[in-house]
């Protein structure tokens, strides 16, 4: 079934309502799944439990300017349709699955020498 138009409802229940439907007795708008998506999308990137032990490992450090050019490097990877993107900066490779915002490793500057990237569909240079 295609969920392309799917509404998801406060109590649970999900269908394909009319659009611009509002919510009986409410006056409230309901939200569309493709909305909750990019909201979620919004919330900031997550760092696997393996991103997280490699930054560690590699003496990568994470501050509020790096994240804000993290998730600034994934808006613009989503925007063009990215799926899976390098992200390669002075402090490192950051591999994000975009559509989960989550990157699933991280590689350090002395990591990189000779490695191959695969599986990836793009690459943003920070």
């Amino acid at each position: 079934m295609d969920v392309k138009g799917m509404r998801v409802y406060e109590n649970g229940m999900s269908g394909i309502p009319h659009q611009n439907s509002m919510i009986p007795g409410t006056g409230e708008r309901q939200t569309g799944f493709d909305e909750l998506l990019q909201e979620k999308a919004k919330v900031g990137l997550n760092f696997s439990k393996h991103a997280a032990k490699r930054l560690g490992e590699r003496g990568i450090s994470v501050d509020n300017q790096l994240m804000s050019d993290l998730e600034h490097a994934v808006e613009g990877a989503r925007k063009k349709g990215a799926k899976d993107v390098a992200i390669i900066g002075a402090q490192g490779v950051f591999i994000v699955n975009v559509p989960n915002n989550m990157v699933v490793t991280t590689m350090g500057q002395q990591d990189m020498k000779e490695r191959v990237f695969t599986n990836i569909d793009s690459a943003v240079l920070l």
